[in-house]
């Protein structure tokens, strides 16, 4: 099921070399084992072996030896407002899993009220439960362990924590063998090109961020949308004015009635103005208004509609596209979890929809990961992965690079970014 368009095979080697590595970089003479079983009474033999996505689920062994998680508490550079919740800072857990091989892990469970089920109180009790669980855990495969998780954490009640420790038990196993997650993850590119967000602000402000965002070379600009139609098309006219040339999606975060989005949509097209993407326009649980909302802006203006909201699962997925009520899907994994994507973009692909990928307000952890993941199988239409731009500090050690709009994943192992943990506390 989690097939990658790439094979690629590496020596094993003796897994103490892990832990005398720097926590990104791995000399040139020196490879990460792969190991197809941890048996202490069993001599590792320098075998030669895939490590595709589906391969290593299925051999190689994870075997815990410590878990931690910790708050991530991150200002933002201006509060960030859309339709549903206003956000001052991130108040994210970071969860950090290390092998007894000696290889680490990253990953981040990002908190925006209203829209994850989880607070940061809950989320930190759910990861130390999961890390707890998996210190106490004999060695397993990594299918085993993932399945594991996906019971402790199940349904979208969980899914930000569930993503979160996926996230960190996936890198950890990619640092072990050598392996940059996008070419864990298929290998079909190494860089993604984001749009970056507009919160709701005044029409001045809108204008300033557009003109701002425009020099830094962005194309594509998403605009929050939602609150007050006359407001909206306001900034809309202002952006416009300051950023001609762009391209923009309009996100309304449930914000609207059907009537009101092609509203929306009827002024804009007066204005000749044309969204690429009109996003979650209507309440998550309003299936009528969204499939009416899609049929209209596909069929009168070529405005293709995605849900967000209203897909947090596989089932709403396959309702999506049995009922044709959005051209694109919103896969972001914090809603539906590490696995849970990759499920989801199979059933896509299968299907013909379109897909983008998402985030909450994460910083480069979060984001690094769903890039790499993006990056890795090339499948994804539109990328939104914008959100470590709209804070104030980044507590993310090395990773990727950021050239404007442009993230490049170079040849680190797994993540290849880091947190200094003693000073996140």
């Amino acid at each position: 099921m989690f097939s990658t368009g790439h094979s690629l095979f590496l020596p094993a080697l003796p897994p103490i070399l892990c832990s005398q590595l720097h926590p990104n970089k791995i000399p040139q003479k020196t490879r990460p084992v792969l190991q197809a079983s941890s048996n202490p009474t069993k001599k590792m033999a320098a075998t030669r072996t895939s490590f595709g996505f589906k391969n290593l689920m299925d051999t190689f062994t994870v075997d815990v030896h410590r878990g931690e998680n910790r708050l991530l508490n991150v200002p933002l550079i201006a509060p960030f407002t859309i339709a549903s919740s206003r956000l001052e800072r991130v108040e994210n857990v970071a969860i950090r899993i290390e092998l007894r091989n000696g290889c680490a892990g990253w990953g981040e469970a990002p908190i925006l009220p209203f829209v994850t089920a989880e607070d940061q109180n809950m989320a930190m009790s759910k990861a130390a439960e999961a890390c707890e669980f998996l210190k106490r855990s004999p060695a397993m495969t990594m299918g085993s362990v993932l399945a594991e998780i996906g019971g402790i954490l199940s349904g979208y009640q969980y899914a930000s924590v569930r993503a979160g420790v996926e996230m960190a038990v996936i890198d950890a196993v990619a640092t072990s063998i050598g392996v940059p997650l996008w070419r864990l993850f298929g290998g079909v590119s190494n860089t993604i090109t984001t749009d970056i967000t507009i919160p709701i602000v005044s029409p001045a402000e809108a204008a300033e961020l557009a003109a701002k965002y425009c020099k830094q070379g962005f194309k594509t600009l998403k605009l929050k949308v939602g609150k007050n139609l006359k407001a909206d098309i306001e900034v809309l006219q202002a952006i416009r004015g300051a950023h001609p040339e762009c391209l923009f999606i309009l996100d309304a975060n449930e914000g609207y009635k059907a009537k009101e989005a092609i509203e929306v949509l009827d002024q804009l097209h007066e204005m000749g103005v044309t969204p690429v993407l009109f996003e979650q326009p209507v309440h998550r649980d309003d299936w009528e208004g969204l499939g009416h909302v899609t049929q209209i802006a596909k069929d009168k203006y070529g405005v293709s509609t995605a849900a967000d909201e209203s897909c947090r699962s596989l089932v709403d997925v396959k309702r999506i596209v049995q009922e044709k009520l959005a051209d694109v899907i919103n896969i972001k994994l914090a809603k539906v979890g590490v696995v849970g994507a990759l499920e989801i973009i199979e059933v896509a692909r299968a299907s013909g929809l379109h897909m983008m990928i998402g985030g909450m307000v994460e910083t480069r952890l979060a984001m690094g990961f769903a890039g790499h993941l993006a990056a890795g199988m090339g499948c994804f239409k539109f990328v939104d992965l914008d959100t470590p731009l709209l804070l104030s500090e980044d507590p993310v050690h090395e990773g990727y690079e950021v050239s404007g709009a442009v993230y490049r994943f170079t040849n680190a192992r797994g993540h290849g970014g880091f947190l200094h943990w003693d000073n996140i506390a």
